[in-house]
């Protein structure tokens, strides 16, 4: 059974597009970006995250209008804008799509995609529309959007999180067999050239000198 799902400004819950939704699938696509580090006497790179990269969700929209007869685009185009040139397009010229830029924001608004207990903040990056059935004089009344829509954080948000997760004390690490001072402060502050901090506090001279089961300090990174 198709159960209702919507899309909402976040800033103004009055603007609000149902639709109905019961997904074969739904994709959640979440990825991360990395850089080799090239380590002198190593065999292989060192790999030095740069940056995480927003979540991205894509679906099926499903919008059908063939009961009441009407033209679907009065749906659609509520998601995606008035379609210029469209001559049965039903969306007043006053009103704006969920992906037209917004006078005051200078930008497409922030929106939520509710669906149950599912609530996705995001900003709607791309959308593919196709249209199944029209009526005899060509009025679309079935129509199909392939939406992805792209998980929007504020930054005071990120950097909050961040500190909650970061450590702001002194840890002691035990080091495992493979392991040297590069990939250690890779793998604790996510930048390799940072082992001179651990050198330091540890009186190490050479960074490859560190044996298994070796205890040495981890100090806060500033």
């Amino acid at each position: 059974m198709l159960e209702k799902a919507y899309l909402t400004r976040k800033d103004n819950s009055s603007v609000k597009v149902p639709f109905l939704f019961n997904p074969k699938e739904l994709s959640i696509e979440k990825s991360n970006q990395f850089a080799e580090v090239n380590i002198p006497g190593l065999p292989s790179p060192i790999f030095q995250f740069i940056r995480g990269n927003a979540r991205s969700v894509m679906m099926d929209l499903f919008f059908d209008t063939y009961e009441e007869g009407k033209d679907v685009r009065m749906h659609t185009d509520q998601i995606t804008g008035w379609d210029a040139g469209s001559m049965f397009s039903k969306l007043p010229n006053e009103k704006k799509g969920l992906m037209d830029i917004d006078s005051d924001l200078h930008a497409p608004p922030v929106c939520l995609f509710i669906w149950g207990a599912f609530s996705f903040q995001c900003i709607i990056e791309r959308v593919t529309k196709r249209f199944t059935m029209f009526l005899p004089e060509g009025i679309p009344i079935r129509a199909t959007l392939n939406v992805t829509l792209k998980e929007y954080r504020e930054v005071d948000m990120q950097v909050k999180d961040i500190a909650f997760r970061s450590s702001d004390l002194t840890k002691r690490w035990i080091v495992k067999q493979g392991e040297s001072l590069w990939s250690i402060a890779a793998s604790v502050y996510g930048d390799p050239a940072a082992w001179r901090l651990i050198a330091e506090a540890n009186g190490i001279d050479n960074p490859r000198l560190v044996n298994p089961g070796q205890e040495i300090v981890v100090p806060l990174k500033e």
